[in-house]
């Protein structure tokens, strides 16, 4: 959940109502937003 509120900007309420699947969909999304972020060469 920490990841979907640093890459989102959630509140921790946002996700209470979400199944577990459902996070782990948007933590997924998180990941490669987060990722896709990152400058090429590894720094």
């Amino acid at each position: 959940m920490a990841d979907l509120a640093m890459v989102f900007h959630w509140e921790p309420s946002a996700m209470d109502g979400m199944e577990l699947e459902e996070l782990m969909q948007w933590r997924e999304r998180a990941r490669k937003r987060h990722e896709g972020s990152k400058p090429k060469g590894g720094k």
